[in-house]
């Protein structure tokens, strides 16, 4: 995940562990993705789009 931000977007990212399955994904505090509010992992190339 993080080298693909990195390759299509140039945005360094920080990927932080979690626990109990949580997978989110914030951008300065903004919630762009959560694994808990939708139920799945995100698919290859969603993340960049999203951020798009």
């Amino acid at each position: 995940m993080s080298l693909e931000l990195k390759d299509k977007t140039g945005v360094e990212s920080l990927l932080v562990p979690g626990s109990g399955g949580v997978f989110d994904v914030k951008v300065d505090d903004r919630l762009v993705f959560s694994k808990h509010k939708i139920g799945r992992f995100p698919d290859e190339g969603e993340i960049t789009t999203l951020l798009n």
